[in-house]
């Protein structure tokens, strides 16, 4: 949208109008036997969201020069919700008003008039085949669209714990028990507007009484200034044995027009220095050692390492280098793809930790099963994956981008308990 705005603007409007005009005839379609007065209003509350989202687009596009980057997500949340919330229900009407035109094209080919469906309404009187079947689409859209409504209202800050308890052969029994909580994606900058929820998730983190707390990349969406203003409330948290994290594609600065090289630097740098003072210990390709009574632990942190079009700063081969060979392993890498590209049956490293896809913000979650369709583009996308001695956990994440929301994929964290086999 930076690079070209009025070609996006352009786009983007003729999308969704194209989409109301064809909605509003499956509307049409609805009303048939409403009064006028009532036609009027369902007119002007139709074609008044998106002559909103042509105004909130036209003045997105002309004034997002002029927007602080620490500050550009929240308008462009404003836009994206306001387009999922109405345009994704829509979508599904429309399939029935195009179900319905199928049935009238098929009739038409066929010469076959036919004759309405005898349904009829609960005064008795009989409706019409497309009143039948778009009635139909209006109530099934109502479901998306009361999902996402929560989503956005409640869903994003409904805040989850996913306890693991693992087993290890590698594990020193000295860690046996020892207690990880592990927070991805935080997206800071999403938060700027909703503060409060940025303590509700620190004391809640510190509720498991963790023993060392992992941060799995993505802190900020853009910018390090998105973070001055959550430092108290970040440094709140607290881990026996301290807290380490990595960055994520978006720590790097790679979504925002800088002036320079040096700028996008300073930039990461900043992010990084205001990690260490809100108490996390930065791994830049390389490791520590944490010595935890008898035993010790060897944790692993790598820079961003992705399939393309993500860049690939990781550079696991130096941050092994100082790393003892038959030691436990704990490797932070951001992409979830890293681990079978380069951890999976080529290292040694018992224990991995990713986050990144967000579960795409939407999912299915019940007992037995947990989908997204971020499948369709990560095979490992979230929870626990085992292949051998070498686990995986890939979490959902804590913040949100894009969409302002999450529908059955809540914000997670992850308490794991190692256990020796």
């Amino acid at each position: 949208m930076r690079n070209n705005p009025f070609l996006v603007l352009f786009i983007f409007t003729a999308f969704f109008l194209l989409i109301d005009i064809y909605a509003y005839r499956g509307i049409k379609k609805l009303k048939i036997n409403y009064k006028e007065k009532t036609q009027k209003i369902i007119r002007y509350l139709f074609w008044i969201v998106p002559l909103i989202l042509i105004v909130e687009l036209l003045l997105f596009s002309i004034f997002y020069t002029h927007i602080d980057p620490a500050n550009y997500i929240i308008y462009f949340h404003f836009i994206s919700g306001t387009f999922i919330l109405f345009y994704v229900p829509k979508l599904l009407f429309i399939f029935f008003n195009m179900l319905d035109d199928l049935v009238l094209l098929v009739k038409k080919v066929f010469r076959n008039k036919g004759t309405n469906y005898s349904d009829t309404e609960i005064s008795g009187k009989p409706i019409s085949r497309g009143q039948f079947i778009n009635r139909t689409g209006m109530i099934l859209a109502a479901i998306p669209f009361l999902s996402i409504a929560y989503g956005i209202k409640w869903g994003r800050f409904n805040f989850t714990i996913r306890n693991q308890s693992l087993k290890f052969k590698n594990l020193p029994a000295a860690l046996n028990g020892l207690k990880i909580v592990q927070i991805s994606d935080l997206h800071i900058g999403s938060f700027v507007d909703n503060k409060e929820h940025i303590k509700d998730a620190v004391e809640l983190i510190n509720k498991q009484n963790p023993d060392i707390i992992l941060f799995t990349g993505d802190f900020v969406n853009n910018v390090a200034s998105e973070i001055d203003e959550f430092v108290d409330v970040l440094s709140m948290m607290k881990a026996k044995y301290g807290m380490y994290s990595v960055l994520g594609n978006h720590d790097y600065g790679e979504y925002v027009p800088w002036n320079s090289l040096e700028d996008k630097q300073n930039n990461i740098n900043r992010i990084i220095d205001l990690q260490r003072k809100i108490g996390f210990n930065v791994l830049m390709n390389e490791s520590r050692t944490i010595k935890i009574n008898d035993g010790e632990l060897e944790l692993v942190g790598i820079e961003n390492w992705g399939l393309p079009p993500f860049p690939q700063y990781g550079d696991l081969n130096k941050a092994l280098s100082t790393v003892k060979k038959d030691s436990f392993k704990v490797l932070l890498s951001h992409d979830p793809t890293h681990w079978d590209a380069q951890v999976l049956e080529k290292t040694d490293i018992d224990f991995t930790l990713s986050g990144h896809t967000h579960g795409a913000q939407f999912g299915i979650e019940i007992p037995g099963v947990r989908w997204s369709p971020v499948t369709i583009r990560y095979k490992r996308w979230g929870g626990l994956y085992s292949e051998a001695d070498q686990k995986l956990f890939v979490s959902t994440g804590i913040g949100f981008i894009g969409f302002p929301g999450r529908v059955g994929m809540p914000p997670e964290i992850a308490v794991f308990e190692l256990k020796k086999s």
